[in-house]
């Protein structure tokens, strides 16, 4: 017969270290879980670089390393990347699709590149520093839906880290860079320089008409 423990009520003295030894495994394993967890969070690399041996920190964001900019001209829209110290764009990896209903593009038009021997896709053009391009497009809506282009690009950095494809949807107004020259408060200048303008107008014709000798 087992041995009863008289504080449980006659529940096995066996049964009770049984329950005790599993509770206890119990909260190692969950302490276990929430630890490597917490490891796994820590150690996770970003999606830009999995794949890679490299350290993440040694490397820029995608959206660093190759800045996209875009803007119409016209039936064209420029889009134009700068590009950071050390990194690199593929000729043959840029793309243009339209992205907004019935919107046709043309294949971008890019200028020549520096020809290398890429470790990772052999012989190629790329760029450095920055390059503009420039796609052709017609509106088959005419104007009823947003102007939106879905562009692809990759690129490399010298140090031996080769981005994955990179995809992005733009709307080409949105992105446009200022203007050099063209301050956000010169329209407000113009408008204001008008209205004194009318305004002085206003007086000198009042003080003419205060000058006339009576008939």
């Amino acid at each position: 017969m087992l041995p009863t423990d008289p504080v449980s009520g006659g529940v096995p003295a066996a049964g009770i270290r049984a329950s005790c030894a599993l509770h206890a495994s119990g909260r190692r394993a969950l302490l276990c879980l929430v630890l490597l967890t917490a490891s796994g969070l820590t150690i996770a690399k970003p999606w830009w670089t999995r794949g890679s041996t490299s350290n993440e920190q040694d490397f820029l964001p995608p959206d660093d390393a190759f800045r996209l900019s875009a803007h119409t001209d016209g039936n064209l829209v420029r889009l134009r990347w700068v590009i950071a110290d050390g990194y690199y764009l593929y000729r043959s990896r840029i793309e243009v699709r339209a992205e907004s209903p019935d919107l046709l593009v043309d294949p971008p038009v890019l200028p020549a590149g520096t020809p290398i021997n890429d470790a990772y896709l052999g012989s190629q053009q790329v760029y450095r520093q920055q390059v503009e391009a420039s796609v052709g497009f017609k509106r088959l809506d005419y104007g009823a839906h947003p102007l939106q282009l879905k562009v692809f690009y990759q690129g490399c950095a010298e140090a031996g880290l080769c981005y994955p494809l990179l995809s992005k949807v733009i709307s080409p107004d949105a992105l446009a860079p200022p203007r050099p020259g063209s301050p956000a408060w010169e329209p407000v200048a113009i408008i204001g320089g008008g209205c004194a303008f009318l305004l002085a107008g206003l007086m000198l014709r009042r003080g003419r008409r205060l000058e006339m000798p009576a008939a």
